[in-house]
């Protein structure tokens, strides 16, 4: 992975630094993660949805409830019995709440139609998605990044919480902009190292392994 080109400050040269190094140390450790797992765009629109304050696994089997029923598709979704999508989702938990959501974004997609959508700048479609009920940023710019291709770094709580315990610290915004700043600005990119992260947060930060943890030496860009 190359380092995106042109920082010229102390602050940007030591974030591209650090960035690199947790990089390479993550994907020797993990290798290439192939993330996120799902057929089509629409598959992956749904896990973002469902995926909010729930284990994946959970998803996993609230998408093969609806795989089975044939029902991963907006207009099919759009159109699906309320209490029967609710009793399909109910396995990620707030299932009323959120098959209301996935009904509301699957009737989006299915009106407006996922390639025009999908044709639309990042910015723009992440405006429009925004608007939506339910849709936060972080849903938003995986739909953007997984689902739509585009060059939207996620920012999680894993991640938030892996980079304050190196010493940066920041919101949203703030946390997005150093990462697309200092890597290069690639979709295959962005999707492994965010996988990377929830992976190695998953395995060492959820457990509490801090005594194991193989990032202390990156808060001044070294393995």
């Amino acid at each position: 992975m190359k380092k995106s080109s042109g920082p010229t400050d102390k602050a940007d040269n030591m974030h591209a630094e650090m960035l690199q190094s947790i990089y390479d140390t993550l994907i020797r450790e993990f290798g290439s993660q192939q993330w996120w797992p799902a057929e089509t765009p629409f598959e992956v629109i749904v896990g973002a949805m469902l995926t909010q304050q729930t284990k994946w696994t959970n998803v996993e089997k609230a998408i093969d409830n609806l795989k089975q029923k044939n029902m991963l598709e907006a207009g099919k979704l759009a159109e699906m019995d309320l209490q029967e999508l609710e009793e399909d989702v109910r396995c990620t938990g707030f299932y009323r709440q959120k098959a209301i959501r996935l009904k509301g974004i699957s009737n989006f997609f299915y009106h407006h139609g996922e390639e025009v959508l999908f044709s639309l700048p990042a910015e723009k479609l992440r405006r429009r998605l925004l608007e939506l009920k339910g849709i936060g940023p972080e849903t938003a710019d995986s739909i953007l990044l997984y689902a739509a291709g585009k060059p939207c770094f996620v920012i999680d709580a894993y991640t938030t919480r892996i980079m304050r315990c190196i010493g940066i610290e920041g919101n949203y915004h703030q946390l997005q902009e150093i990462f697309e700043k200092n890597i290069s600005k690639d979709v295959e990119i962005y999707k492994e190292y965010h996988a990377l992260i929830v992976e190695y947060a998953k395995r060492y930060c959820v457990t509490r392994q801090c005594d194991k943890c193989l990032l202390k030496g990156n808060k001044d860009g070294q393995n």
